[in-house]
């Protein structure tokens, strides 16, 4: 069965954005990341992909299907099925998932297969997954700076009981990625 792996990047004191919204700081090193081993074995691990609706916004969906890089099934946790729908291919599919969260992840499983559910945020799906203790790995990207402000991955709710064991530390540029399994 499909394991559940959940991971965003974030600076150094723990903040996904800054306190306007902004993400482009954590992630100036994005071109050189596509072509990296390092997202090349996160591609190869993929068999389906869970986002929230923010952050399904954040990008242009219209642009998806030609340049993201998980070319796999995209299940987005929303309340509301957008009017227009995004360009799909044989390998990038779209469903937008309107009965849980829950819903999002047995889908995503059968459609993943043998291959892992990347999680790919936002804060708030990551958080209810943690919770429900659905994660069963996470992998934290950090950036070496200090945003100071802003909005943070976890919520003290969120760390309450939960217990990581390190499996992995790699870096790629200025980007320290740590892989911990959930306990």
């Amino acid at each position: 069965m499909s394991k559940i792996i959940a991971g965003m990047t974030m600076s150094l004191d723990g903040f996904i954005s800054d306190e306007y919204g902004n993400i482009n700081c954590l992630y100036e090193d994005l071109e050189a990341l596509r072509d990296a081993p390092y997202m090349q074995e996160a591609i190869d691990e993929t068999g389906a992909v869970i986002m929230g609706k923010r952050t399904y916004e954040l990008g242009d969906p219209t642009l998806y299907a030609d340049h993201y890089e998980f070319q796999v099934p995209i299940f987005i946790v929303t309340h509301h099925i957008p009017d227009v729908l995004p360009k799909q291919n044989d390998l990038l599919t779209f469903t937008f998932v309107t009965n849980g969260l829950l819903s999002a992840v047995n889908q995503a499983k059968a459609a993943a297969k043998d291959k892992a559910v990347q999680v790919v945020g936002g804060v708030d799906v990551i958080n209810q997954l943690l919770q429900a203790g659905l994660v069963d790995e996470l992998t934290m990207d950090i950036m070496p700076i200090f945003l100071g402000k802003g909005k943070r991955l976890f919520t003290d709710e969120t760390l309450e009981g939960i217990k990581l064991e390190k499996t992995k530390c790699s870096e790629e540029g200025q980007r320290t990625t740590i892989r911990f399994k959930v306990l």
